[in-house]
């Protein structure tokens, strides 16, 4: 997510520090019913409001007995499926040992270890050597992928990033061929990713047979171009998309629109 909007992002998380090694917040989603368990601020990679409107999105979709969320992070996006009641059960895919841990202190915190798996996994491995029991068998998939792409990044020493820049940059690739991997018959994916960079989206999800099926642009406010895409892509036929009105996030006095205030702070059931 843009540093211009993730400040916005995390001031809906009301945050208080924990004492823990390495440091980490507990944090709330959607007023407070929703707990979360995260890197204290400068010290990781934290869940921003992309995460949030990733979920609201996917789960405008039927319920699905299964959903899987790659990279995961925390695990905020798949808590956002659960409090949106789109999911039964939710696999969560992290690469890094840390984040699993948070996200399994998740679950927990929030009621839902019964219904939820978490467990290490690298995207650059096929999935079937990291989860092969969900290979074609997830009614809905969701990715909050790298932004950057290494060759865009503009590190000319090569050297790695580290904490929230780490989380951003990586290869696409990855998410989108997993993605295509765990759908099964019907199933949907959706993502969220820059909206100026669509067409990488779009391009590599087609390589393994995933078609943009709905689209919704986001904005931070009506003036100013697109910030993001959340797009739901399907293993289906070209053709027949679906382009929503744009979500606007702030009026032209940086409030933020009852649309976008309904969504952070929705109240389940």
């Amino acid at each position: 997510m843009p540093d211009g909007l993730a400040e916005f992002g995390r001031s809906s998380l009301n945050e208080r520090a924990t004492v823990a090694d390495p440091p980490i917040s507990e944090d709330s989603l959607f007023g407070g019913r929703v707990r979360l368990f995260q890197p204290s601020r400068g010290s990781g990679y934290r869940a921003n409001v992309d995460a949030i409107l990733l979920g609201a999105f996917a789960a405008e979709g039927r319920r699905v007995r299964l959903a899987v969320d790659l990279g995961s992070g925390v695990g905020a996006v798949g808590l956002t499926l659960f409090h949106f009641a789109a999911a039964e059960r939710v696999d969560f895919i992290e690469r890094e040992p840390a984040l699993v841990a948070l996200c399994q202190d998740n679950l927990k915190a929030n009621g839902h270890q019964g219904r939820g798996r978490v467990r290490v996994g690298d995207l650059n491995r096929p999935l079937s050597s990291i989860a092969p029991e969900i290979l074609h068998a997830a009614g809905l998939v969701v990715a909050n992928p790298p932004y950057v792409a290494p060759e865009r990044d503009g590190r000319a020493d090569g050297r790695r990033p580290s904490g929230r820049l780490e989380a951003r940059r990586g290869d696409l690739v990855p998410f989108v061929r997993a993605a295509a991997e765990a759908l099964g018959r019907r199933g949907r994916a959706c993502m969220v990713y820059p909206a100026h960079a669509l067409l990488e989206l779009t391009t590599a999800a087609r390589k393994v047979g995933l078609e943009p099926k709905r689209l919704r642009f986001v904005h931070g406010k009506a003036t100013r171009p697109a910030r993001v895409a959340l797009v739901e892509l399907a293993l289906a036929r070209p053709g027949g998309l679906v382009v929503q009105l744009p979500l606007i996030e702030t009026d032209a006095a940086g409030h933020p629109t009852p649309e976008l205030t309904n969504i952070l702070g929705h109240a389940s059931g």
